[in-house]
């Protein structure tokens, strides 16, 4: 180990013997020998809250469990029909 009780970080040829060594390697003990990352994150998505009745959301989660989907899925899904067939009204 090096004086900072870290451990060398060994050299990679290629990414696959990279992830192989981590996937048998604890990351936490090479902190101080990787490399520092400087990256930009632009989320421009943005979720909204909308009110549901509780008879509604209790049918919602009914059938959210029985079709193996999350209800914010069934939810926009059908939101998205809705709107599309009122569009075409326009």
């Amino acid at each position: 180990m090096t004086e900072n009780n870290q451990k060398q970080l060994p050299k990679f040829d290629s990414l696959d013997e990279l992830t192989n060594f981590f996937d048998e390697n604890d990351m936490g003990d090479y902190l101080e020998n990787m490399p520092e990352a400087d990256f930009e994150v632009n989320i421009k998505r943005q979720t909204y809250f909308v009110a549901v009745d509780e008879e509604l959301a209790d049918k919602i989660s009914e059938i959210s469990r029985r079709e193996q989907l999350p209800s914010e899925t069934i939810v926009n899904s059908w939101l998205r029909e809705k709107i599309s067939s009122y569009s075409e009204k326009i």
